[in-house]
């Protein structure tokens, strides 16, 4: 199977697991779903230890990112939350997870910073908001939610992708594909 495919199959697999797990008093039901996305893409990736870096890189920021925003009031969740005040581990395994898509199925949106942060500042709220309305996360003070939301996506979207676009620059083809080829897979 195309790797481009296996990329978003994985992570919408992983991506309905945690949500649906978050919503249905199931929170480790994402986490697991997104160990499994995450072991497949690093399985297909050429340089496995940058893309670490560039998932955990991407944990950090997205859960500091929440937990700033249930701190001010702005959201919160009901289920799996281990500390206090900071965001669920399936939402930190969402964020692992998204990273997974920046060098495959957002490639192509890595040159494209303006672009990049529109679709962060419009996508990024509305799946919180889609979110919402299947209990997984509550919009405590929604309107104020949705701006802090659509700034924060607005600067982390294109922050992410061109932290990715850096950390993939050694040992690329010229088709700049960071997945491996089976034979690649397979010596």
């Amino acid at each position: 199977m195309n790797s481009f495919l296996i990329n978003i199959i994985a992570f919408k697999i992983a991506w309905l697991a945690s949500v649906l797990g978050g919503a249905n008093d199931l929170p480790l039901l994402g986490p697991a779903a997104v160990i499994v996305a995450v072991a497949i893409h690093l399985r297909l990736v050429k340089d496995p230890g940058r893309e670490m870096l560039l998932i955990f890189s991407t944990g950090m920021v997205g859960i500091t990112a929440d937990s700033a925003m249930i701190s001010a009031g702005l959201l919160s969740y009901s289920t799996g939350t281990v500390v206090p005040g900071m965001s669920p581990l399936w939402i930190l395994g969402m964020w692992l997870l998204f990273a997974t898509t920046f060098n495959v199925s957002f490639r192509w949106l890595q040159s494209r910073v303006l672009l990049a942060a529109l679709l962060g500042a419009v996508f990024g709220p509305l799946s919180y908001y889609s979110g919402s309305k299947i209990g997984a996360v509550s919009l405590d003070e929604p309107v104020a939610a949705m701006i802090a939301l659509a700034i924060t996506w607005g600067m982390i979207l294109p922050g992410m992708l061109e932290l990715a676009r850096r950390l993939n620059r050694t040992g690329m083809e010229t088709s700049a594909n960071p997945i491996r080829t089976a034979d690649e897979r397979n010596p």
